[in-house]
């Protein structure tokens, strides 16, 4: 009876302690969660809807001494085609750039860009890589806010999400103009965008991703370094992704490139 007795009593401690485990089990299982989704807010080929506003206000122009701002609407979406899964991204930028002789600010709707990534089976989840094609329209509002030519090219992405403190990955991109006036220059760049994210925790993260450019046409280019501080927060509608990254230019080429930037955004992932 006494034997009884003791297993009896002893239940409830079994019981308090199997709900403990299973409780840290899933507050571990969360944490891990939350983990990925703080990483995936920076994925460019994550399988979610997007919507971007960001903003990139360039301190000085080298040659010119004045200052422009580009903001960018952006959006982006999942989709499948040939079998396959597919990520399309849009960008509309509202340029704000010095113009003629004066330099004086001119601002209107920029050429409008797409490209559409074929997401490759990576075997990892947490790695993502994707190739496609690409188009440049010229939409802009003045033709010193766009290049007037239609562009058409390559992007590749990738990023690498395994590591749940760092994610790493990059933006690669090259265009060429095919048509629009002979008086216009032509077309023929390339951009290569880094990632780096490292996570700080509650959402916090450090973040560099400044663009570098080549211009095959005339050799100008531009080197930059980003560093920035970003904010996800998990809501029951969204991911929400807020950041502010100054950028200084390490080395540069030719007349009209940022010597310093301020980029700053709030993407929405649905």
């Amino acid at each position: 009876m006494m034997r009884l007795l003791r297993v009896l009593a002893s239940l409830p401690i079994l019981a308090c302690l199997t709900a403990t485990a299973a409780t840290a089990q899933q507050n571990a299982t969360a944490a891990t969660a939350l983990q990925n989704e703080d990483a995936q807010a920076n994925n460019p080929l994550a399988q979610t809807k997007t919507v971007s506003f960001q903003n990139l206000y360039v301190g000085d122009l080298t040659g010119v001494d004045t200052d422009a701002n580009q903001f960018y609407l952006r959006a982006a979406l999942p989709f499948q085609l040939f079998g396959g899964n597919w990520l399309m991204r849009a960008t509309l930028p509202v340029n704000t750039l010095p113009t003629g002789p004066s330099l004086s600010h001119e601002t209107g709707v920029g050429d409008f860009n797409i490209f559409a990534a074929y997401l490759f089976d990576t075997g990892n989840p947490n790695i993502s890589f994707g190739v496609g094609p690409q188009l440049t329209a010229p939409t802009a509002t003045n033709s010193e806010l766009g290049s007037e030519k239609w562009s058409a090219g390559l992007a590749n992405v990738l990023f690498n999400a395994t590591n749940p403190k760092f994610q790493w990955g990059y933006l690669l991109t090259w265009q060429a103009s095919f048509a629009g006036p002979d008086s216009a220059d032509d077309v023929n760049s390339g951009a290569f965008q880094p990632f780096l994210f490292y996570q700080l925790g509650e959402g916090w993260y450090l973040r560099s991703t400044a663009i570098w450019t080549y211009n095959f046409e005339n050799d100008n280019y531009m080197i930059p370094l980003g560093l920035g501080v970003g904010k996800v927060t998990v809501t029951d509608r969204a991911v929400i992704n807020t950041f502010i990254e100054p950028q200084y230019t390490l080395e540069s080429s030719g007349t009209g490139m940022p010597e310093w930037s301020v980029f700053a955004g709030i993407n929405f992932q649905f």
